[in-house]
C-alpha cells in the first residue's frame, strides 16, 4: 500500500470539507446568526491540513497510475471520517452541544443520513447550524467520494476504486465510460431533483429556507427536519404527499432514475429489484392502515391512510421524517415499522436498510435451496431480471447478511449493556445500522438520543459508518490481512 497515493487523496478531499464548511458559513453571513467563525476555524484548519498533506515527500512522490483497491478502501474510509470530524468540531464550537460527543453524533447523523439527533429544541438552533445539518445529508446521500470524483479531476485516476468502495449496489453502474462523467451525471440528476422539490414545497406554505433543508433532506433520505415535530409541524397533506412522493423516488436507483430520463422509462419497471420495492411498500401500508382502522387509532379513513402512507414509505426509505408519533400505534404496525427498517431502498439509490436487491437475492437462494432437498441435482441459477447472479456475488450477500445481523445483535447488547431498556437500545442500534434516525422507545420518533451516553453515542456512530458504507468497506480494515504486503 503505498501511502503517498493516500496522503494525496486525503489531500484532495480536506479541500473539499474547506468547501462544505463555507456553504453554512455565508448562510451565517447571510441570516446574521453570529455562528460564521464556528465554521470559519475549523475551514480554516483544513485547509492547512490539506497543503501539509499535499506537500509530504511521500505524496509528492506517489506515482500517478491507477489507485489499487486497498488504497480505494482506507481513501473512502479516512474521507468520510475527516469530513465528519471538521463539522462536528464546528457545531462544538457553537457551543450549542454539550460535549464533544454529541457533536459528533450530531455531524455523523448527518453525513450518514441517519437523521437521529441530539438536539431538544431544533428550533432553536440558528439557520446556519440548521443548513450545515441539512447539507451534510445531502452531502452524504449521494456520497463524498462520488461528488469528490464528479469535481476533482485528480481523482478520476483511480476513481472507479473509490467509487466501487462506496457503491451501495453490486458493482458501480457506469452511465459513460469514464467514471467521473458518471459523477457527474448522477450528481446532475441529484441537483436537479433537488431544487425541483424545493420548487413544489413553496407554493405549500413552507418558507424558502424550510423548502432547500426539507428537500435536501428528502431526496438524501436523511430526516432532518428545521421543526421540533419534524413535517407534522405544517401540518398541510399537500406538503406530506409531495414529500412522501419524493422519498419513495429517492429509494430507487439513481442509475435507473437517469436511464428512463434518458428515453428508456420501461427499465425502471424492468427491474425485479424496482418492482419488489414497489409491492413491499403497497403492502405495508395496507396492512399499517388495516392494523390502525381495527385499533381505532384514527378516526377516519382518510386520516388513517394520510398517515400510515406517509411514515411507512419515511421508514422504508429511512428517510425518518414523522407527520405521527408512530411509537404510540398498536404492536403490530409497531414491529412492521421495525421490520421494514431492515429491509430498506433499492440498491443505488440514498436509502439505507440492508436494501431490496440483497432481500431479492436471499428469497431466490432460499428457494432453490428448498427445491434442491427434493431435486439434489437440479441446476438452478439465480437470475436478477435477465442478468444471471453469479455465485461469488451470492455468498458475498449471505456474508453481508451475517456480518449485517452480527453487527446489529452487537450493537442491542452494548446498548442495553449502557443502560438502554431492551426495546429502546435493539432499536438504536438497528436505527444507527440502517441510518433511520428514529427508532422505539427513549429513542422513538419524538424523542431525541439525549438518554444515549456518550460511549454510547460514539459507538452508535461507528454503527452508522459501518452502516452507511455497507459492513465491507469497513471491516476490512480491521482484518491484519489487508495491511500485509503483496
Amino acid at each position: 500500500m503505498r501511502a503517498g497515493v493516500i496522503q494525496r487523496v486525503l489531500a484532495r478531499l480536506l479541500w473539499f470539507a474547506v468547501a462544505s464548511l463555507a456553504v453554512p458559513l455565508f448562510v451565517s453571513v447571510v441570516y446574521g446568526d453570529g455562528y460564521w467563525w464556528c465554521f470559519a476555524a475549523p475551514g480554516g484548519l483544513a485547509a492547512i491540513t490539506a497543503a501539509g498533506c499535499n506537500n509530504l515527500p511521500a505524496a509528492k512522490a506517489a506515482p500517478s497510475d491507477s489507485m489499487r483497491r486497498r488504497e480505494g478502501f482506507v481513501s473512502v474510509v479516512l474521507g468520510w471520517v475527516v469530513l465528519v470530524l471538521f463539522t462536528a468540531f464546528a457545531f462544538e464550537l457553537t457551543g450549542l452541544f454539550p460535549t464533544f460527543a454529541h457533536a459528533f453524533f450530531e455531524s455523523m447523523s448527518g453525513f450518514t443520513t441517519t437523521g437521529a439527533t441530539v438536539a431538544t429544541d431544533i428550533e432553536a438552533l440558528p439557520e446556519s447550524v440548521l443548513f450545515a445539518r441539512s447539507f451534510s445529508h445531502w452531502i452524504g446521500g449521494m456520497g463524498i467520494i462520488v461528488l469528490s470524483v464528479a469535481i476533482l479531476p485528480e481523482l478520476a485516476v483511480g476513481g472507479m476504486q473509490l467509487f466501487s468502495a462506496e457503491s451501495s449496489g453490486f458493482e458501480a453502474d457506469k452511465l459513460a465510460p469514464r467514471i467521473a462523467q458518471t459523477a457527474r451525471r448522477l450528481w446532475t440528476l441529484y441537483l436537479g431533483i433537488t431544487l425541483g422539490l424545493a420548487a413544489l414545497l413553496i407554493p405549500g406554505g413552507m418558507t424558502g429556507f424550510d423548502a432547500i433543508n426539507h428537500s435536501m433532506a428528502t431526496i438524501a433520505t436523511g430526516g432532518f427536519s428545521t421543526k421540533n415535530a419534524s413535517v407534522g409541524a405544517f401540518d398541510s397533506l399537500y406538503i406530506e404527499m409531495v414529500i412522501l412522493a419524493f422519498m419513495f423516488l429517492s429509494g430507487i436507483s439513481f442509475s435507473l432514475q437517469f436511464r428512463a430520463l434518458q428515453g428508456r422509462p420501461g427499465r425502471l419497471w424492468r427491474s425485479a429489484e424496482t418492482r419488489l420495492y414497489t409491492l413491499i411498500t403497497l403492502a405495508a401500508i395496507v396492512a399499517v392502515t388495516a392494523d390502525l382502522l381495527l385499533e381505532g387509532t384514527f378516526d377516519t379513513l382518510g386520516e388513517t391512510l394520510r398517515y400510515s402512507s406517509f411514515q411507512t414509505v419515511s421508514i422504508l426509505t429511512t428517510t425518518g421524517f414523522g407527520t405521527y408519533d408512530f411509537d404510540t400505534w398498536p404492536d403490530f404496525s409497531r414491529a412492521l415499522v421495525v421490520l421494514l427498517m431492515l429491509i430498506g431502498g433499492c440498491a443505488g439509490s440514498t436509502a439505507g436498510g440492508s436494501k431490496v436487491v440483497r432481500l431479492y437475492v436471499v428469497l431466490k437462494h432460499a428457494g432453490a435451496q428448498l427445491r434442491r432437498l427434493v431435486r439434489p441435482r437440479l441446476v438452478d441459477p439465480l437470475y436478477l431480471g435477465d442478468r444471471e447472479v453469479s455465485r461469488e456475488t451470492t455468498e458475498g450477500v449471505l456474508g453481508f447478511y451475517l456480518l449485517y445481523i452480527a453487527a446489529i445483535m452487537v450493537g442491542s447488547l452494548v446498548m442495553t449493556g449502557l443502560g438502554l431498556d431492551l426495546v429502546s437500545g435493539t432499536t438504536a442500534a438497528i436505527s444507527a445500522m440502517n441510518s433511520i434516525g428514529p427508532g422505539l422507545g427513549t429513542v422513538g420518533a419524538a424523542e431525541p438520543f439525549t438518554e444515549v451516553p456518550g460511549l454510547g453515542l460514539y459507538l452508535l456512530s461507528f454503527g452508522m459508518l459501518l452502516g452507511r458504507l455497507e459492513i465491507y468497506t469497513l471491516l476490512v480494515l480491521f482484518i491484519p490481512h489487508f495491511w500485509r504486503r503483496g
